[in-house]
């Protein structure tokens, strides 16, 4: 196949990074919605929790399974999508943006923009493009993160009843830098986690390539991208997905902390984070291992962990396809 010309490859990138994101995004919300719940709670999230702590306040939610179902009776089928417009708004530029600078990064790297000559790049440059690509990613859509977690954190009755007029309220309250409340734990959240993801998706790539010729040594598999079925590729996606998440997860919980800081709260949701409650990431960390213990940092981990294994693998299954598709309707 004819090797497509920059601009046309950056349209290829951008395109299918973009309907890949968006897939994965409707179809992993709900999960996405009960791991905000707990992340933005103060209060203990797990029963066990509870039983060690005399609170004057009970917990919101204290297990997934619960959650699901107070989320279900108080919101309806429709609550488990909560901040999903916003939520695509973010991550269809994110996934364009970020798989874009990442196939222009192993192209200055490998010196050849085919994908069949990236996978023999080191893992080490893998890791790095992967953290840029996720930099680029990240400053580019960051309000639309910070309004899909403000509405997918709040229940019923809603305090921001749209879209719009959340966008108003951070900008009365806390001006045009507020839409990027939370940005500096998110850069720091954010190179390990990317790095990880696209780094270790294409070591597993790599070693499931070694498996197939090592298995089928007779046949013409050969060292591409079509030597990896869509099954070994979900799976590569799924073990990069949750290899990243595993590891960051405390800078996320310590991110929604700060977007969520000084805004509305229904008091039957616990208590609120509040303004300016943390001077710095440092500081956050502390106070939330003061407050919370240990567990505190995990907050959410069930449903985030379940969330982020499909949807690092339907993301990277779908950018594939997707990619593949589109290279073959414009070449």
């Amino acid at each position: 196949m004819e090797e497509p010309g920059q601009l046309k490859r950056a349209f290829i990138d951008s395109a299918a990074g973009a309907i890949s994101g968006g897939i994965s995004r409707t179809v992993t919300s709900p999960l996405d919605v009960i791991k905000i719940r707990f992340q933005v709670q103060l209060e203990p999230t797990s029963s066990w929790a509870l039983l060690r702590r005399d609170l004057s306040v009970p917990s919101k939610y204290t297990g997934m399974f619960q959650a699901s179902k107070d989320i279900y009776r108080e919101e309806g089928l429709r609550g488990f999508w909560r901040g999903n417009v916003p939520a695509l708004l973010m991550v269809m530029p994110y996934t364009a943006i970020q798989f874009t600078v990442l196939h222009k990064l192993k192209t200055f790297a490998a010196g050849s923009s085919k994908s069949e000559d990236h996978i023999h790049l080191s893992p080490y440059l893998s890791y790095i493009s992967g953290a840029l690509a996720g930099c680029a990613a990240t400053v580019g859509s960051y309000p639309f993160d910070l309004l899909r977690t403000i509405l997918a954190s709040q229940g019923e009755p809603k305090v921001y009843p749209t879209m719009r007029s959340a966008f108003i309220n951070i900008v009365r309250t806390r001006g045009f830098k507020g839409l990027y409340a939370g940005l500096s734990p998110t850069m720091v959240e954010i190179v390990p986690y990317a790095g990880l993801q696209f780094g270790t998706y294409d070591t597993f790539k790599r070693w499931t390539m070694a498996w197939n010729r090592y298995r089928s040594s007779n046949t013409s598999l050969t060292d591409t991208d079509d030597g990896l079925s869509s099954f070994q590729l979900f799976i590569c996606g799924l073990a990069a997905g949750t290899c990243a998440k595993l590891v960051c997860h405390p800078l996320d919980v310590v991110k929604k902390r700060f977007q969520i800081e000084g805004l509305q709260r229904h008091p039957r949701y616990g208590a609120r984070v509040e303004r300016q409650a943390y001077k710095n990431i440092f500081d956050a960390l502390r106070r939330i291992y003061q407050m919370e213990g240990l567990a505190g940092f995990y907050k959410g981990i069930v449903p985030s962990t379940i969330k982020a294994a499909p949807a690092g693998a339907v993301t990277f299954v779908a950018y594939e396809f997707t990619s593949d598709w589109i290279e073959s309707r414009l070449t």
